[in-house]
C-alpha cells in the first residue's frame, strides 16, 4: 500500500486504469491484492508512515481521512496537515525522528502546534513509539468531541 500511495504521490494515476490493466493479466501475482488496496490508494500519504497511520485508522472504522489539509490563516499558510477530518477540526499526523532531533524543526512544529489549537484544530501527534490501539482511541475521542457520530449524522463543533 505505502508504494502505491508513493507512486500515486510521484505520478498520479486514476485506479480505474490500473483495473484495466489488470485485468489484461488476470493471473499475474498479486493481482487479486491490488484490486482489493487500490480502493484505498492515496497520493496524499508522504511516507510510509502516514500510509500506516491512515489505514490504521480506516480499519478501526473511523471516517475516511482527507489527506495533506492546507489550513490558512488570514493570507498566509500555516500549516499542511498530514491528514485529518476538517468538518470536525480534527487531524491526525505522524511525527518522525526528525521532529524531535532536530531543533528547527521542533521549534517550528511547537510554533505551528500552538496557533493551530487557537484557531480550534485538535492535532493528535503520534510516534513510533505509540500504541496503535491509544492512537485510535485518541483520535475517536477527539473526532466524538466534535460531533462525529458513528453510522450516523455529524453534529459538528469546530471551535475558532
Amino acid at each position: 500500500m505505502a508504494r502505491l500511495d508513493a507512486l500515486m504521490r510521484a505520478t498520479p494515476f486514476a485506479p480505474e486504469d490500473v483495473l484495466l490493466v489488470s485485468e489484461r493479466y488476470p493471473s499475474a501475482r498479486g493481482t487479486r491484492r491490488l484490486r482489493q488496496v487500490l480502493r484505498l490508494v492515496d497520493g496524499g500519504a508522504a511516507s510510509p508512515k502516514e500510509t500506516w497511520l491512515r489505514l490504521l485508522l480506516i480499519d478501526a472504522g473511523l471516517p475516511m481521512p482527507t489527506t495533506q489539509i492546507p489550513v490558512v490563516e488570514g493570507y498566509s499558510a500555516l500549516a499542511m496537515l498530514d491528514m485529518g477530518w476538517p468538518e470536525f477540526g480534527v487531524a491526525a499526523e505522524y511525527d518522525g525522528d526528525q521532529h524531535r532531533s532536530d531543533r528547527r524543526q521542533f521549534v517550528k512544529d511547537h510554533w505551528r502546534m500552538r496557533k493551530l489549537a487557537e484557531i480550534g484544530w485538535i492535532v493528535i501527534r503520534v510516534i513510533a513509539e505509540d500504541r496503535p490501539a491509544d492512537v485510535i482511541d485518541r483520535v475517536r475521542r477527539a473526532l466524538l468531541a466534535r460531533g462525529w457520530r458513528p453510522g450516523g449524522t455529524a453534529v459538528v463543533a469546530l471551535a475558532g
